[in-house]
Formats: C-alpha cells, sequence, structure tokens
C-alpha cells in the first residue's frame, strides 16, 4: 500500500467544462504541468507389422510417473495482475474527468493526457494496457472493435486514490493516397471527449511490460512518442509516490525520441523527478527534426543512444539490467544495429544473447 498525506487536486479547464475540486492522497505538492495547464498530484512410419507390435508392447507397459515441472518464477511484478475482467461484450463505463493537450501547437500532430474514473473496478499494474470502444458503427453498421492503448499511469492513478486510468493518445489524422484526410476512430474519438462523457473500457491485458521486483534494478526505458505511456507510470511508482513494499534504489534510465521539442511529453514531470533523484534517473532525449550528432545525422533514439553505447552495453551485460522498448515498430532495428558490433567485440552474437535476455524477462517489447 502506498501512504500518503492529503492534498488537494484541481482540474484544468483549457478546452474542458470545469471539473469541481476534489480531494486525494498524494505526497508531494510539486505543481506539474500539461501544456501551461496546472495540475497538483501526489505524490516421425515404420513397417506396418513392427508398428503393431510396438503398438502392443507399448500399451503392456506402465509409462513412468513424471513429477510436476516447477513453475518458474517471474522476476516481474506478476503477484496478483488480473487480465480481462472486462471484455467487449461487457464493457466498464467509465468517466472522462479531464482531456487535455499536451503538446504544442506548432507540433505535428496533437497528443492528449486524458484521465477516467473507474471506480476501483479496473485493477491494473504498472506496464498494462485497457481496452477502449469508440462509439458509433463501422462503415458495415456493426460496433466498432476495440483499441488498446497503453496505461500512462501508475496503479494508483494521477489522482493517488486508486479509483482512475490515464492514457496518452495522439490524433490519428492523415491523406491516403486518394487524397483523401482520414481520422483515426478511436484516437478522435478519445481526443475528442469532454469531461462527464461515458467511455467503454475493457481489460486490463497484457504481462509483457511489467515493472521487475528488485527495487535496485537499472530498468532502461526506450521510447518514441505515445511510447512514453508504460514508463510515465514506472517513474511515477519510482519518484513520486511513497509505497510500504517498494522502494526504488536503483537506475532508471529514460530514451525518449520525438520529432520537435514542441512534442516532448511530460518533459515537466520528468526534470521534477531528475531533480528529486539525480542518482537514480536519467533522460535523455532525441529530437530528430532539431538535433543532429557530430556526423551531421537525423537525432533518432538509436543515435543518441549510440552516444553512450559503451556504457549502455556494460550494462545489458549485468544480470540486473533490465530493457523495456515501447513505440514505433522500426526502432528495435536501429537499436540492434548499435549493439551488433558492440557484442562482436567481445565475442558475442548480438541476436543469440538478446533472446537470452527475453527468455530471462529482461528485454521487454511493445511495439506498433
Amino acid at each position: 500500500m502506498a501512504t500518503a498525506v492529503t492534498a488537494a487536486v484541481s482540474f484544468p479547464s483549457t478546452k474542458t467544462t470545469p471539473i469541481p475540486t476534489r480531494t486525494s492522497s498524494i505526497i508531494f505538492s510539486d505543481k506539474l504541468s500539461f501544456n501551461k495547464v496546472p495540475l497538483y498530484y501526489r505524490n516421425a512410419t515404420a513397417g506396418r507389422k513392427v508398428g503393431c507390435i510396438r503398438a502392443e508392447a507399448a500399451t503392456n507397459v506402465e509409462a513412468p510417473t513424471q513429477a510436476p515441472k516447477a513453475k518458474k518464477e517471474s522476476k516481474k511484478m506478476e503477484e496478483g495482475v488480473i487480465v480481462n475482467k472486462f471484455k467487449p461484450s461487457n464493457p466498464y463505463i467509465g468517466r472522462c474527468l479531464l482531456n487535455t493537450k499536451i503538446t504544442g501547437d506548432d507540433a505535428p500532430g496533437e497528443t492528449w493526457h486524458m484521465v477516467f474514473a473507474h471506480d476501483g473496478e479496473i485493477p491494473y499494474k504498472e506496464g498494462q494496457s485497457v481496452g477502449v470502444i469508440p462509439e458509433g458503427l463501422d462503415k458495415n453498421g456493426k460496433p466498432h472493435k476495440l483499441r488498446l492503448y497503453s496505461i500512462a499511469s501508475s496503479a494508483l492513478g494521477d489522482l493517488g486514490d486508486s479509483q482512475t486510468v490515464s492514457l496518452c493518445v495522439k490524433r490519428l489524422v492523415y491523406t491516403n493516397e486518394n487524397g483523401e484526410i482520414v481520422k483515426g476512430v478511436c484516437s478522435n474519438y478519445l481526443c475528442d471527449l469532454k469531461p462527464g462523457a461515458d467511455v467503454k473500457l475493457t481489460g486490463p491485458v497484457g504481462k509483457e511490460m511489467l515493472m521487475p521486483k528488485d527495487p535496485n534494478a537499472t530498468i532502461i526505458m526506450l521510447a518514441t512518442g505515445t511510447g512514453i505511456a508504460p514508463f510515465r507510470a514506472f517513474l511515477w511508482k519510482m519518484f513520486f509516490e511513497k509505497h510500504d513494499d517498494y522502494k526504488f534504489n536503483g537506475l532508471a534510465w529514460l530514451f525518449l525520441g520525438v520529432p520537435t521539442s514542441s512534442s516532448l511529453l511530460y518533459k515537466d514531470e520528468f526534470e521534477k523527478m531528475k531533480a528529486r533523484a539525480p542518482d537514480k534517473f536519467r533522460v535523455d532525449y532525441a529530437v530528430s527534426r532539431e538535433q543532429t550528432n557530430d556526423k551531421g545525422e537525423k537525432m533518432y533514439i538509436q543515435t543518441r543512444m549510440a552516444q553512450y553505447a559503451e556504457e549502455l552495453w556494460d550494462l545489458l551485460k549485468k544480470d540486473g539490467t533490465y530493457v523495456y522498448m515501447c513505440g514505433l515498430k522500426g526502432m528495435e532495428k536501429g537499436i540492434d544495429d548499435i549493439m551488433v558490433s558492440l557484442a562482436e567485440k567481445d565475442g558475442i552474437n548480438w541476436l543469440e544473447y538478446k533472446k537470452q535476455l527475453k527468455k530471462q524477462e529482461q528485454w521487454n517489447v511493445e511495439v506498433y
């Protein structure tokens, strides 16, 4: 259980209707901001004859009993994890409490942070996802299918009372080959939600991205865009909350890749974390349209990581290091390209080594 002090939480009113002030348990009173909107948070055949003889003999031989295999204990926080409590046939009806844009007006696309009330009925863990079923019918006149979104809040939620779940959603709008403007069904539905509106939620789902149990672990988080969601959840648990059964004493290292500085998500929060725990938290940004490396190459997340290649490789050779990756599908190849040559210097085949890391739950990927 988290322990905390009681403090007031107030919602912003920009692009939304006002929400009355309410109280919640939080552990610090630093003011965090979403794009200048104030929010207060807590803390095998053989011949027929032979085959018959073998079959007959087999029926007269009693097979030796085998002891059941011991279940491998997970290194992750799987205890008490619940999945698929709510399904598409019977979703939970949540309520929108907050929906605010967290990217600048000049950013290439809008990203919104939204908070939904679930009244404690969706007991998720950091690293899980929830499904959203948008309102309306598809082109065949059937209800829309659910879309999964990584949860962007800790299990306690942004209000610290385990009653809410937060998402980080980018509005999808693009022009197709016919020159027509196409809008993503669910992302636009979510980004347009107003406080007080109902929303159909399913889940929670997923175990791939659960946090490691070891409070002394080194956790390397690689995110592009809204792939930051599960890591915001991790980091809130580590640095903004106080728990009786968990105190992070390891190293959390975040790499976040975005196109422009106005697309950086939750930067103010991460800077506060760094100020509070400079020896436990590192963050490096890769802003591809504004930054370059010494060779003049665009600064993608793998480009930024290459600047710390030796240090990262040394960490990856240690048992206590866990890598989590969330974001665009192509990002893993770029990271493989960095590690191949480094591993070769030590006579190690990187792709085989990565398989071992995955088997040991130390390489965790969720890309889309």
